[in-house]
Order: C-alpha cells, then structure tokens, then sequence
C-alpha cells in the first residue's frame, strides 16, 4: 500500500480524536462529539477539494475514512479521562494530525495540477482549516489565528520542506515522512517555547 494514504487515514484518526477531545472540554454530548469530530477530520480536505475543483470531494464514498471517524469517536467518548490528560491528549494529536493533513493535502493539490505554491497553500488549508471550523462552532478564537500558535508556520515550514527534498529528487516515502515528523516537532516546541511571530 502506498503512504500516502496510510497518511490520510492517520490524520482522519487523529483529527477525529481531536474533535472528540475538544467536544469534552465544550462538554459536548455524543451527537456535538460526532459533529465535531466529522468537521475536524473532514473540514480542511472538502475545503481544499471545492477550492481545486475536485468533485465529489475526496470523503465522499471512502467507507473507510467514515468507520475511522465513528471509531475514533466511539473510542474517545466512552473513554473517560481527566481534564489534564485530555489537554495532553489533544495537544499531542492536533500537532500530528496537520503534520498528517499538510503533506496529504500537498500531495493532492500536486497530482490535481496545481503549482507547487498553490499546493504548498492547499497543503496548509487541509492541515489547518478543519481546527479552524470547529473553533468556530465551539465559540472560541480558532488556533490558526492565536499569536503564539505557530499553527499555520508549521505546516508552512514543514510542506516547504517536502517540496525542497523533493526538488533534490529525495525518495518520497522519506520526505512526506519527514514533513510530518517537522511539522509535529515545530508546533510542539513552538507551544513549549511560546515562540510567536511579530505582532502587528
């Protein structure tokens, strides 16, 4: 099986557990965690496939991705954590899971067509706009536009890289690999070190 998909999959995982963990700090019941965790695992892609023209966008079908989401969901409601946890729960998931998004939704951009930069973009909005909707429906100033919340840098940094690598004609396999390990790792530090960038 190839990676890339391997790849989805993991993100729609981890993004529905998110979506689920942060149905509990909203104290959410079962029909809001599904809801939520269906947005964070699904928003970013159906965003990026209207944006390129991709019809019927990538989730449509896929029974798969579908059984992932209510698993994960299932999983994560019925077991009960603590607050603390699932504040570590979730801020290990979310840094994974737009390292997972970043590189899938590059990836998807690239074999649709779109110019590495564009891509780069499709990349980001996969990895970053499904946080940015439940925010949205939870009430709360999304992520994506926090200062100190190198979100959207991340997936940046990370995507660019993966281009880079690619360019220098780098097994592939090994660059998407690396852009999520990067991804992860700059917005895990970044949080840690209350890195941001320069205020307007």
């Amino acid at each position: 099986m190839e990676i890339l998909p391997i790849l989805s999959y993991l993100g729609i995982f981890v993004f529905a557990v998110t979506g689920v963990l942060k149905a509990r700090t909203e104290r959410f019941d079962l029909i809001g965690a599904v809801i939520l965790s269906f947005v964070m695992a699904y928003g970013g892609g159906t965003t990026r496939d209207l944006l390129i023209g991709i019809r019927p966008v990538s989730w449509i079908n896929d029974n798969f991705a579908i059984i992932l989401v209510l698993i994960a969901t299932i999983l994560t409601f019925f077991f009960k954590l603590d607050f603390k946890v699932i504040k570590k729960l979730l801020f290990w998931t979310d840094a994974f899971g737009i390292g997972f998004f970043t590189i899938v939704g590059l990836q998807i951009a690239l074999q649709a067509g779109i110019s590495e930069g564009y891509a780069l973009i499709m990349g980001v909005i996969t990895a970053t706009f499904g946080g940015l909707i439940a925010d949205i429906l939870c009430n709360s100033v999304p992520n994506l536009l926090k200062p100190g919340e190198l979100y959207a840098t991340a997936c940046l940094i990370g995507g660019a890289l993966y281009l880079a690598m690619k360019f220098f004609k780098i097994n592939a396999e090994i660059s998407m690999i690396v852009c999520v390990l990067v991804t992860a790792t700059i917005r895990i530090y970044s949080i840690r070190k209350k890195l941001q960038l320069p205020m307007i």
